[in-house]
């Protein structure tokens, strides 16, 4: 045989091989490498990574996972609003004398039965807007204190200013527009809103409604509300089922429709590898492997399946904790425990392939290089 041809045999086999040893190379981590996952090392700041092997003795390990708090526990105390003014407020303030009206007004007089009665005539103020120096402006009364204050402390106050001015005065202050006690209601709604509250005490499902309702079905939708720095959430059909978590709001409230906020990842040897959202009220594992078309036959390993998630930390401020179900799905017993294991927002679920998949692929690679090569050698011989 020539050089010419020993060295374009030599080539092609070099090219070839490496093809090979590159198309062997696994997809992701075999089961093998998952299970030793907790001989790992962790980092600094991080926590030891847990993997739990599912069956019935780590059955009470699957419990439910924490809902998020009803509205009744953590979003009550909110006093109706409309009563304590802020500052922008529009009021109408009403002034009253006794007979004979000095300061304000002449009084009115009735002469039917030949002697003259007088009758107190109220005076209404120019609606007042009560300014960045939190007051408003009173004839003869001057500045008057008013954002932070009750109505019925603003009246004393005027009536203070003007006892010894005025005959008998007496005032009545009410809001004529609410600058200040406002809810913002925002998301999947047919019209986002902001809401003025007033002394009856507007609640949650009376917010959804002023913007229309939410676009969604009722049992797909999740309503967030965030009340200062603290957010919350809860599914709609919990709120209107239960009418103590259909909550009084707050000045301030942050009303939030959500259509399907949770999701979970699928990677591997899945029917289709996805984010794949799911309703508020949740799903198990066994709904999710369903969603996802289960495992891929011919290549994935049903002893393979498993669960990653982050876990809260176990003291608080402290990192939070890895931890990966593995689930055989070869025991019949697994499949009931995969109907009370509840996916978590932001799970992934990987499925391994199959070792006699992967041989079947080094086989199939094989004879797809040996047949290009023996070919060559013919051609050249």
């Amino acid at each position: 045989m020539s050089n010419f041809r020993r060295n374009l045999i030599r080539f092609l086999v070099a090219g070839l091989s490496g093809t090979v040893l590159a198309g062997c190379q696994p997809f992701g981590p075999s089961r093998g490498d998952i299970d030793r996952a907790s001989r790992i090392a962790p980092q600094q700041g991080s926590a030891a990574i847990e993997v739990i092997q599912v069956g019935p003795t780590t059955a009470p390990l699957l419990a439910a996972p924490a809902p998020w708090p009803a509205f009744a526990d953590v979003l009550t105390g909110a006093q109706a609003v409309g009563t304590v003014v802020g500052v922008g407020d529009a009021l109408e303030v009403t002034i009253w004398e006794a007979p004979p009206a000095t300061l304000f007004g002449a009084p009115a007089s009735d002469t039917r039965i030949g002697s003259p009665i007088s009758t107190a005539r109220p005076t209404s103020l120019p609606e007042l807007v009560v300014g960045p120096d939190t007051t408003i402006g009173i004839p003869f009364a001057g500045a008057v204190p008013a954002a932070g204050r009750t109505l019925r402390e603003i009246e004393t106050e005027i009536v203070r200013r003007l006892r010894g001015r005025a005959n008998a005065p007496q005032a009545l202050v009410r809001v004529v527009r609410n600058a200040t006690a406002n809810v913002t209601v925002v998301g999947e709604v047919n019209q986002s809103t902001r809401l003025p509250l007033t002394p009856r005490g507007e609640r949650l499902l009376d917010a959804i409604a002023q913007a229309g309702g939410v676009k969604a079905p009722v049992n797909l939708s999740t309503i967030q509300v965030t009340r200062g720095a603290n957010t919350y959430r809860m599914a709609l059909s919990d709120i209107i089922e239960r009418n103590e978590n259909n909550i009084v709001l707050a000045r301030d409230d942050i009303v939030t429709a959500l259509f399907q906020p949770y999701s979970f990842t699928v990677l591997g040897a899945s029917g289709r590898n996805d984010e794949v959202r799911f309703e508020a009220f949740g799903i198990t594992l066994a709904q999710a492997l369903g969603r996802i078309g289960g495992l891929q036959d011919g290549r994935a390993d049903p002893r393979g399946v498993f669960l990653f998630r982050l876990a809260p930390p176990a003291q608080p401020g402290g990192p939070l904790r890895p931890i990966i179900y593995s689930f055989d799905l070869k025991d019949p017993s697994v499949y009931f425990l995969a109907q009370q294991l509840r996916v978590e927002d932001r799970d992934l679920i990987y499925i391994t392939n199959s070792p006699v998949a992967e041989l079947q692929r080094f086989v199939g690679i094989i004879s797809s290089t040996i047949l290009p090569i023996a070919t060559v050698g013919t051609v050249v011989r």
